[in-house]
């Protein structure tokens, strides 16, 4: 069987949740599966982890074709990678992915995301990781979709109107809204990340339930552990200057996550313990929504005690996040939530909020929290701080609760769900 996989997020340089989940299912499915051929569709030449996926080491090199494919190394030699060109900065999966579909289609075709093309093969499977834009549309953001000129983008927009008879228009909102729709109609079978997400798309949308499978995320077991380096460590957190002691927040920074809350929750935590020596570090890409983070920031005069790092590597976070006195997630709404288990991996306590996914990833692993009330998250955070007990009491409850988590888990599951469609 040819299993064909839209690798373009998973090729990312800057990556967040759904580009790490792309990443680690290409990964551990080139482990596993010695029996299937597999290509991964792509918008640009695969570099890293991607063009090796042999070996864990992560070293540029400059990409080798052959008969239009670029070779890709893989424990079973089964992968190969297509780089489809398209003349456009939009568009790629509708456009180029779909001619490709059209003519050149695998047996079976899954999408590490919400995006399948317009032309897929019938047996398609697609990932739907959350529909927060459902639940909290004011959260997300509605930038153009097209060209930078001005009179090119409004063409597209009238032509994306004429297209859908007026529904939709040629900006990021609405196109999540459509393409997420379209894929819960055509795809042949769904996997959503949580229970949570899997009852989301029931209430929300007409769909058949029995084509939905509720596989969990992972993590990168190898990298993040309690015990790091210590040497290391001073080294990393050096590099980004970070001292301890410290709480951080990992992923992007916008509206969705709830920072300007977090900030609010950090200056009552400071004002009611004016002792406390911590700084609060936000660690990730500055996002939609960034503008009032910064606002807030100094409009609680925090210059000095909350400092965003900007993106940090992936085998950099594990020495963050084990140096770290507390781990804190506020976010308004996740469909899974992986720092979270990088977290219970690392062996921190973690505050969090209680919305949507979140109670269902962390159990009794976390101080809950009010993700709408500041004063609840400071309390939160200052238990975590002030208690030993309740910290150890956190961090072993993470311990077991992780142990239930893990990307060669999600991988087989989602190859025995693939192969089951056949």
């Amino acid at each position: 069987m040819l299993i064909g996989i839209d690798a373009s997020r998973a090729n990312r340089s800057h990556k967040s949740g759904t580009e790490w989940y792309s990443y680690y299912i290409i990964r551990e499915l080139a482990k596993l599966d010695k029996d299937n051929q597999y290509i991964l569709y792509t918008d640009k030449p695969l570099t890293c982890g991607l063009s090796n996926l042999a070996t864990d080491i992560s070293e540029e090199s400059e990409p080798v074709f052959k008969d239009n494919c670029q070779l890709i190394k893989s424990p079973h030699n089964n992968f190969k990678a297509k780089v489809l060109r398209w003349p456009f900065k939009f568009f790629w999966t509708q456009g180029r992915l779909s001619l490709e579909m059209l003519f050149k289609a695998p047996d079976v075709l899954f999408v590490p995301a919400h995006a399948l093309p317009i032309i897929h093969p019938k047996k398609s499977v697609v990932t739907i990781h959350d529909i927060g834009f459902k639940r909290e549309e004011k959260l997300y953001e509605r930038s153009n979709i097209g060209a930078t000129r001005n009179s090119y983008q409004s063409v597209i927009d009238f032509l994306v109107r004429l297209l859908t008879l007026g529904k939709y228009g040629a900006n990021t909102f609405d196109y999540l809204d459509w393409s997420t729709k379209f894929a819960l109609k055509k795809a042949q079978a769904i996997i959503t990340i949580s229970e949570f997400t899997k009852q989301e798309l029931e209430a929300l949308y007409k769909i058949d339930k029995t084509k939905i499978k509720v596989i969990y995320n992972g993590y990168p077991q190898e990298i993040y552990k309690p015990v790091v380096n210590k040497i290391e460590a001073e080294r990393v957190l050096s590099s980004y200057g970070i001292k301890q002691p410290y709480i951080f927040y990992v992923g992007r920074l916008e509206k969705k996550k709830n920072i300007a809350t977090l900030i609010e929750a950090f200056y009552i935590l400071k004002a009611h313990h004016s002792d406390l020596p911590h700084k609060l570090y936000l660690v990730g890409d500055a996002s939609f929504g960034f503008d009032d983070i910064k606002y807030s920031i100094h409009g609680f005069g925090l210059q000095d005690q909350v400092v965003a790092t900007g993106w940090v590597k992936e085998l950099d976070l594990p020495y963050i996040f084990a140096c770290a006195s507390a781990f804190v997630f506020p976010s308004n709404y996740e469909g899974f939530g992986i720092p979270l288990l990088q977290a219970m991996a690392a062996g921190i306590p973690i505050a969090a909020s209680r919305a949507a996914s979140i109670p269902e990833v962390v159990g009794d692993a976390a101080i809950l929290f009010n993700q709408s009330d500041s004063a609840d998250l400071a309390k939160a955070l200052a238990s975590i701080l002030s208690d030993d007990d309740l910290r150890q009491q956190l961090i072993s409850a993470g311990q077991k609760r992780v142990a239930n988590y893990s990307w060669t888990k999600c991988a087989t599951e989602t190859l025995d769900f693939i192969k089951s469609l056949v």
